[in-house]
């Protein structure tokens, strides 16, 4: 039985196809859009402009220009908030949490947004958990929205679970009756929202994701996705498919055969590096000894039973060095390489010989850095007898397992194995937007560059390898080509998704959005035009038939850049999710540590790109006196003593550490105040020791930073795959290396930022050139105390 329209059916019917006329119209003005850096919709106080003016002058940089804008991705519609309802929350709130808990004016702002898209720009301790949690309760509590068309997208599995044990405090304190698997299924990470999109998909109802291989237990919520260090049951489904390969693809083989001698020889240094220069002083000296050096290590090496070598030919052949001669010990004729005996200075550091003025493992320094400058032969240097058992096997490697050496492309910290780096450099490649074989085919080399070899084996091994995962029984699939199957590009199959697979993606609201890539924002761009095509026809219920977007962030705490993140995204967020209106909150209120913290923080990242605006202010009040960061040179001795006097004060404490070594080299130091610590009942331990990155979200009384920020390495292949992905400037050859020397100061904020009321830097000298966080120190300020020793001149 059908009925005939009202007039107020009529009256709908007309604003709903002039809203969409107008969507239309705003489309097609967005692409015509210029602006590089969304403005601020706030207009910061003439204290906050005065402040601004204080800071030292820096040489404006420009953002990097990403794509054109897009398309809108919502509909013209506006949250239902009148003003009776933002009364009755605001009395609720005050009602039931403390006083110290209640939202200031730019937190209600953010609470209360009203448009599609929310961009809020979260400064350290900025109180934004918090603020979600009461936008959740908002949406669902107050506006009636179904749980299953919300979704609160974390960055790590611990912020997940931290949120969802926050949302459930608040549910109690309303007294909303709540399943807890059901906020559990609300409150996810990246990774464990997309596997049920996966799921949902014709055909892949069964799929597994790779990173979760092998996790313990059997959860989406036990594996770690950005893990890039395999496990043996991942191993063994990359060992397969190499073996596979090796067997059937002889050009595959013999790049692989190039890569395994490359990776034996030793590695070259620029002539121009500081530390070749400095050495090449010795250059004459060096060559006069070393026949007696030669003899001296040769001997050690027999006496530990390690020398000769079988399948190395005793061959002591000159070596000329920018005109001075040089010894080697041994070759290998199947490979056409001399070989060089190294010499292990933990093993016996005092050994020197006679009438020298050094140890013999400096004397083996200074030749080793000649050779890796200068030497124009095929050379493989055998660093100790176990070095040379690994190095020997994998280049007698029948390759019955997996390639067994290791490999390390320009750029990285360390060597890794090659499969490891096989993932780690396609992961970086696809999180930026980009297919592997395309970008690789894209990619110049010279003809001798080693990097060729590499990239051109993974061009064929990671599309077999993808192959080979969806040959699995149950079939296996990397998270980066799930986010390619819901994203935008040719592959995207959003469009087959039911609708109550979609409905999740209706209304998101994303912490940690500085970190996110190319890869990311693709997909939710894709399902958000995907709820946008499909209109009421998605929504159980009126109110969910829309979509919005809340993005949370703070683009000077943006520390993954190695991993393919940029927050330029982020900087450039009215671009990147075209919307009607846009809202864009600003919370620069610090909740956590006094001004000095902050103030030193700001100045060390102020020369990196960043939205304006941003200067942030102390908001709690400390009974004790603001103490400047105090910085000093590197001395363990006396970071344990400080560190003991804050616990014995009772204050928590976080030990952050730039490289592990730095952690096993202040063990000996601190060992017996972490003994203490662990004495303590768990809810009463105050110690925590982890690296810059792993600290993020977490906050301590006093922290201790350990060593330096600095990016001093230069990745080629970076580089490349940064211009295609259109992230670096026009003509910029170095886009990922700039982008990480921004980085590095940032990660210098994240450190320090973590402090409430003490920070102490131990800051060692400069080993190698390039800009580093501690250049930004200015004594003269009042938020910094130097008190390094000054190197004599």
């Amino acid at each position: 039985m059908s009925s005939q329209p009202t007039d107020k059916d009529r009256q709908a019917q007309g604003l709903i196809a002039r809203g969409w006329r107008w969507l239309r119209s705003q489309q097609r003005e967005a692409w015509f859009h210029t602006s590089l850096v969304d403005a601020p919709t706030t207009t910061p106080s003439a204290d906050l402009a005065k402040s601004q003016e204080s800071r030292p002058r820096q040489k404006p940089k420009k953002p990097v220009a990403l794509q054109a804008p897009q398309p809108l991705l919502f509909a013209p519609w506006q949250l239902e908030l009148t003003p009776a309802l933002k009364k009755t929350i605001k009395a609720d709130v005050a009602a039931r949490l403390p006083e110290h808990a209640q939202p200031s004016a730019a937190q209600w702002k953010m609470i209360f947004s009203t448009t599609p898209a929310t961009c809020v720009v979260a400064g350290a301790g900025a109180g934004k958990s918090t603020s979600l949690v009461l936008r959740v309760l908002v949406l669902h509590h107050y506006l009636r929205y179904e749980l299953d068309s919300l979704s609160v997208v974390t960055f790590t599995r611990e912020s997940r679970r931290d949120f969802i044990k926050k949302l459930c405090q608040i549910f109690d304190k309303w007294e909303i009756s709540y399943v807890f698997e059901k906020l559990r299924e609300v409150v996810r990470t990246y990774h464990s929202l997309a596997l049920p999109l996966i799921h949902a998909l014709p055909g892949l109802a069964d799929v597994r994701a790779f990173e979760n291989l092998g996790a313990a237990g059997s959860g989406t919520d036990d594996a770690n996705p950005f893990q890039l260090r395999l496990n043996d049951t991942q191993r063994q489904l990359m060992n397969e498919c190499y073996r596979s390969l090796m067997g059937n693809d002889p050009v595959f083989a013999g790049h692989i055969a190039s890569l395994r001698r490359g990776a034996a020889q030793l590695r070259k240094l620029d002539p121009q590096d500081p530390d070749v220069q400095k050495r090449l002083k010795a250059l004459s000296l060096a060559s006069a000894r070393d026949a007696e050096l030669c003899d001296l290590i040769e001997e050690y090496w027999q006496v530990a039973g390690s020398w000769p070598i079988k399948g190395i030919k005793i061959d002591r052949q000159a070596i000329d060095i920018k005109g001075f001669k040089f010894t080697t010990h041994g070759y290998i004729a199947k490979l056409n390489t001399w070989v060089v005996l190294g010499f292990d200075a933990a093993t016996d550091a005092q050994l020197t010989r006679p009438t020298a003025k050094i140890p013999v493992w400096g004397e083996w320094a200074v030749k080793r850095t000649l050779f890796q400058a200068f030497c124009d032969k095929p050379l493989i240097w055998l660093d100790n007898p176990s070095d040379a058992k690994k190095v020997l096997s994998a280049l007698n490697s029948k390759a019955l397992s997996g390639p067994g050496f290791e490999y390390q492309l320009p750029g990285e910290l360390a060597p890794a194995p090659l499969l490891d780096c096989f993932v780690a450099a396609a992961t970086f490649i696809e999180n930026l937007g980009l297919q592997v074989p395309d970008a690789i085919d894209r990619m110049t080399w010279d003809a001798e560059d080693p990097e060729a070899g590499f990239f051109a084996a993974l061009r064929t091994y990671w599309p077999a390898f993808e192959a080979h995962l969806q040959q699995q029984k149950p079939p296996v699939m990397l998270f980066n080509r799930m986010f390619a199957l819901l994203g935008e590009g040719a592959d995207s199959r959003v469009g087959e998704l039911p609708d109550d697979a979609l409905r999740p993606m209706s209304h998101l609201l994303v912490d940690e959005f500085q970190d996110i890539s190319a890869q990311i924002v693709g997909w939710l761009r894709a399902c958000l035009t995907e709820i946008l095509r499909r209109g009421p026809a998605l929504a159980t219920d009126r109110k969910a038939q829309n979509s919005s977007l809340m993005c949370v962030g703070d683009d000077w705490q943006s520390i993954y850049g190695w991993r393919g993140s940029t927050p330029s995204y982020f900087m450039q967020f009215n671009r990147t999710f075209g919307a009607h209106k846009h809202t864009r909150v600003l919370l620069i209120d610090n909740y956590r540590s006094h001004q000095a913290i902050i103030d030193a923080a700001e100045h060390i990242v102020a020369s990196a790109p960043a939205i304006p605006g941003k200067k942030a202010q102390a908001r709690t009040a400390f009974t004790r006196e603001p103490v400047p960061v105090t910085v000093l040179s590197r001395d363990l001795a006396d970071l344990a003593r400080r560190a003991a006097e804050h616990h014995a004060a009772g204050d928590s404490i976080l030990v952050l550490y730039r490289r592990n070594s730095d952690r096993q080299a202040l063990a000996e130091h601190i060992q017996g105040l972490i003994q203490i610590d662990q004495a303590l009942p768990l809810e009463q331990r105050r110690l925590r020791q982890l690296t810059f990155h792993s600290a993020k979200g977490l906050q301590a009384d006093a922290v201790f930073l350990l060593g330096d920020c600095q990016y001093a390495s230069r990745s080629p292949y970076k580089n490349q795959v940064y211009a295609l992905a259109g992230l670096a400037q026009a003509g910029q050859a170095d886009g990922y290396d700039s982008a990480q020397h921004e980085e590095a100061l940032r990660l210098a904020y994240v450190g320090i930022t973590r402090a409430i009321h003490s920070c102490y830097w131990y800051v060692e000298s400069a080993t190698k050139p390039g800009a580093r966080a501690s250049d930004r120190i200015e004594a003269s300020l009042p938020c910094f105390s130097d008190l390094r020793v000054k190197p004599r001149r």
